[in-house]
Formats: C-alpha cells, structure tokens, sequence
C-alpha cells in the first residue's frame, strides 16, 4: 500500500505536524488500520479511498489509540499527496460522520473547508490546572463535537513554556479527548494555542486544524475578526490562516512531503 509521511501546517521539513497518508486500494479492517498508524506512532494516520464520486475520497483517520472523527493537518496531508501523485488540486474528503471536506491546492498553499463549532462553559478541575502547570485562566468552555475543553490563559509566553506532567494530566479527567490551551498571539498572530490529549492519542499534539473549528469561532467572537493567524507553538510548531463563513471556516497553510514508501499489509 502506498504510504506518505507529510509534515503539515508548515513549509520546512521536520517542523509542523507529520501525519501518515495511506493509499487504500483493497478494504482494510479497523484492527488493521489502527495496527498501522499504531505502527508509524504518528499523531494521525490518514486512509484514504477513492469513490464512485470524481475527485473524492472517503478519509478515516486513527491515531496510535483509536479512530479520530475529523483531524485537520491528516486532511492537509492527503490534499498535498493527491495533489503530487495525481494532480487533483480540487478534492472532496468524506469523513466517517459523513462530513464533507473540500480542500484546494494552488501555488500559494493548501486550503480546507471545515465545519463551524461552538463552545459552552466548562469547569476546570484544579488537579487538571496543576498537571499543567497551570495558576490562572481567563477562561473555561467545551466543545461537544470534539469532546475537547479549552483553557484561555492570559499570557502567551507561560503557553510556551508549559511542561505538562503527563500521568497526572492522564489522571486529572476521566470524560474528555483532549484539553487545549490558548493564549493571546505575538508577533502577527492574532492567537497562540498547544493541544495535549494523551486519554485520545500522544501526549501533545504538534499543529492542530480540528481544534480550530471551535477555537477559531472563540477568537473571531473576542476579537472582532473573521480573518485570522494562528500560531500553534508546540516544539516543532507550525501555522494556518483561519476565515470564518457563515457556515463553516477556511483553513489555509502549507505542507512537505517527507517519505513516500510501501507498507506491505
């Protein structure tokens, strides 16, 4: 099967987020899928399909612990592999929720429709804040859809330098996917934001565009702005510029084909 490692959300190798890419010609089980993106140990692994549909593909992704509804820098990745091989700029992704995706790719970089989340207040519990390393927030709100709490903190340099205590991040909630963190942006960016979410898949997600179905409508709300930069400063870091429809938002960045191999299955 032919598989891809592509690093998304950035223009240089080795930074943003590297997702897996496999090109499914014969149906695979769950097990299998999950035992290969087990195998690659990335964040998100990809699994794309072609359909009756021209230039679509149904898209699952999986992480080493589970199948993940939507991921955005896996979609990233697919569109810039589809792109490559087969020349398709225009493709249509259908995800397991039957939600479509369309992305487009052009000289400039890669751009993503995606679905437009809200958020409801939430409780922080304090041993979740202390496994953060977390004193104060601004804000507390879920996400239904992603199963996500988000934390505001006020200043972005103390999200720079968190240094989570992941077993005790693990141990502090028992009902959530993942809890990401959001602060102010600096220098051009309008927010900075670190996803962590070892109960769903790794300790900290690198880049994370499903997150920002949600957390980009938050900013767009505080700040008074429907275009936006985000800056996501994990260590290997990465970027996007966010737009918010009326239905739904736009995702733009760019991404780096790194391997491109066989996974004999």
């Amino acid at each position: 099967m032919k598989s891809f490692i592509v690093d998304a959300f950035t223009n240089t190798a080795f930074k943003g987020n590297p997702a897996g890419v496999c090109l499914v010609e014969r149906p695979l089980s769950d097990e299998r899928m999950l035992d290969i993106a087990a195998e690659l140990n990335l964040s998100e692994t990809a699994f794309l399909q072609s359909t009756r549909q021209p230039d679509s593909f149904s898209i699952r992704y999986f992480s080493p612990k589970k199948e993940i509804p939507l991921c955005g820098h896996a979609t990233l990745a697919s569109a810039k592999v589809l792109s490559e091989l087969h020349q398709l700029r225009n493709v249509n992704f259908v995800n397991i929720q039957e939600i479509t995706l369309a992305t487009s790719v052009s000289e400039g970089g890669i751009s993503m429709t995606f679905p437009l989340y809200g958020t409801v207040p939430a409780e922080a519990p304090p041993r979740l804040l202390a496994a953060l390393g977390i004193e104060a927030i601004e804000n507390a709100v879920y996400n239904q859809e992603t199963n996500i709490l988000m934390l505001e903190i006020a200043d972005p340099e103390v999200l720079v330098n968190l240094a989570p205590d992941f077993g005790a991040l693990y141990r502090s909630h028992d009902s959530i996917d993942g809890v990401l963190v959001t602060a102010p942006g600096m220098g051009g960016y309008d927010f900075y934001s670190r996803y962590f979410w070892p109960w769903a898949g790794t300790n900290e997600d690198p880049v994370t565009g499903g997150t920002h179905t949600f957390l980009a409508p938050y900013w767009s709300k505080k700040l008074g702005k429907r275009k936006l930069r985000s800056f996501q400063c994990s260590r290997r870091s990465g970027f996007m510029d966010v737009e918010i429809k009326d239905d739904d938002i736009r995702i733009r960045s760019q991404a780096v084909i790194v391997f491109a191999g066989e996974i004999r299955v």
